[in-house]
């Protein structure tokens, strides 16, 4: 194996850890921060916000100091929605393929993540606007927030459930770099018809659990209520999974559950042989 195939897996081992931490900085970013950090606004008022009259709202969207932060965090979801989708096109995708070659995919996961980092940091919260719902008061300030946790808890477990149905290391652009470190060619030449079709169609196929995580806040103020509209319209227009889709994904999980149940016994067995014999020699 050449040296120099080898170096290839550098960058694309630094795009899948990249990826990974802002995996978990966007749970931070999109489920903690909406559950545990409640708007000083909603704790301190003497009247629940949620019931702002009109005139309160339309005052509000002309003042400047809510007007600035508003439009500084639609433009970084517009940033991370041109991004995702332009970098995804077939005309984008040769262009990036001739000047990265093999690194294409991981190229194209670390302007993604890049992307949903100036989106997490660069974010501006709302503090002083009104908001649409707030659960600050007795008796929905206990449970509400720990119903809402459990469901982002549930949501997250589903989304984590999918990806170990997919080829992770391929998604994420490193075994490209290793099959093309072996000489092996692309990984997608030995997958099959019905693997391709749905990676064709494989943009948001977490559509319902993101959605969930979105809108099931105790509070949502007007910036989560910007980032909760834009990204249902846009996860809604780009998505494309149909029935034939589902299907396979549906028997790509009873295999992988087969596989771990064939071990759990395996073992259990393996424990039963050396059990009796393991007493004896004590």
């Amino acid at each position: 194996m050449a040296v120099l195939p080898l170096l290839l897996l550098v960058p694309a081992l630094g795009s899948f850890l990249f990826t990974f931490g802002t995996g978990v900085e966007l749970i931070r970013f999109v489920s903690l921060r909406a559950l545990f950090l409640q708007l000083p606004t909603g704790a301190e008022a003497p009247q629940p916000r949620a019931v702002t009259k009109s005139p309160e709202w339309g005052a509000a969207l002309r003042d400047p100091k809510i007007l600035h932060p508003l439009t500084v965090d639609v433009g970084l979801v517009i940033l991370f929605i041109l991004q995702h989708s332009l970098m995804a096109t077939e005309r984008l995708k040769r262009w990036t393929s001739s000047c990265f070659g093999v690194l294409q995919r991981s190229f194209y996961v670390f302007c993604s993540a890049f992307a949903l980092q100036l989106l997490m940091r660069y974010w501006q919260p709302v503090q002083d606007g009104p908001v649409l719902w707030n659960t600050s008061t007795e008796p929905w300030v206990t449970w509400v927030p720990l119903i809402c946790f459990i469901l982002h808890f549930i949501a997250w477990l589903v989304i984590f459930s999918i990806i170990l149905i997919f080829d992770y290391a391929e998604l994420m652009g490193v075994k490209q770099v290793y099959y093309h470190c072996l000489g092996m060619g692309d990984p997608l030449a030995v997958k099959s018809s019905r693997a391709i079709r749905l990676y064709s169609h494989l943009r948001h196929p977490v559509y319902l659990e993101f959605l969930l995580i979105l809108w099931a806040v105790p509070c949502l103020s007007l910036d989560r209520l910007l980032l909760a509209l834009l990204f249902t319209a846009y996860l809604t227009f780009a998505h494309s999974l149909d029935q034939q889709d589902y299907l396979y994904l549906r028997a790509q999980l009873d295999k992988k559950f087969q596989v771990f149940s064939r071990e759990e016994a395996a073992h259990g067995d393996l424990l039963a042989q050396n059990g009796p014999s393991a007493h004896k020699e004590n």
